[in-house]
């Protein structure tokens, strides 16, 4: 994917995520992982109108290079480049919402993860999703646990895919925008079904085991 393409695919992906309620007002952030460093969406943008020319465009050290000026939040998304890419390499995309039904269950969990494996898709698509307890938007403190999150989870042969912030919203990567897009939609459905459900039992052993072995899902 060129610069060009991923300037556009950046304000595609908005502009859907923003449309079909999964961002609303200038709440969550897109960045790609270019081969010379970063674009990311910009402070304060709402995700619904952005414009390719005036994406931020960060040097490999998150340095601001060019366009208005970059979401704070880059901290968090460099973070999870570095940390997932041990694993996927290709990993090009991170998207940030404040998903409504995310942020709902993360109120009042107590748990290590948002959510139990409670549909097949949710375990091959989106997989484990821990916790990050609560700190301040763009805390360094957030971005450094997140990158502790994912090489505990690699080590543990569970690469995933998904963080959630506390009280804030989910983190999610994946090779482009639109597979990241695809993740984060199935993860805040799946929460959607946890709070319509609430009392849903979890799949069984034996029904992670086939998941794994049929479709290699990181569970």
């Amino acid at each position: 994917m060129t610069e060009t393409q991923a300037r556009e695919e950046i304000c595609r992906v908005g502009r859907s995520l923003f449309e079909r309620g999964y961002v609303h007002a200038t709440a969550g952030n897109i960045s790609v992982r270019l081969d010379d460093g970063f674009l990311i969406t910009p402070t304060d943008a709402c995700l619904g109108f952005l414009d390719p020319a005036r994406l931020a465009k960060l040097d490999a050290q998150g340095q601001q290079v060019s366009g208005d000026k970059g979401s704070k939040t880059i901290i968090v998304h460099r973070q999870i480049y570095a940390a997932a890419g041990e694993t996927d390499p290709n990993t090009r995309c991170v998207i940030h919402t404040h998903s409504t039904h995310c942020v709902t269950l993360s109120l009042n969990s107590t748990g290590p993860e948002l959510l139990p494996p409670i549909t097949p898709y949710f375990v091959m698509k989106v997989g484990h999703v821990p916790l990050v307890r609560y700190h301040r938007p763009g805390s360094p403190d957030a971005a450094q646990e997140v990158a502790d999150l994912i090489r505990r989870y690699a080590a543990q042969g569970a690469p995933i895919r998904a963080v959630m912030l506390t009280r804030l919203g989910p983190n999610v990567w994946h090779d482009t925008p639109a597979a990241a897009m695809a993740t984060l939609e199935e993860l805040e459905e799946t929460a959607r079904l946890m709070l319509l459900q609430p009392h849903t039992p979890p799949l069984r052993t034996t029904d992670l085991d086939e998941l794994r072995q049929a479709f290699g899902a990181r569970w």
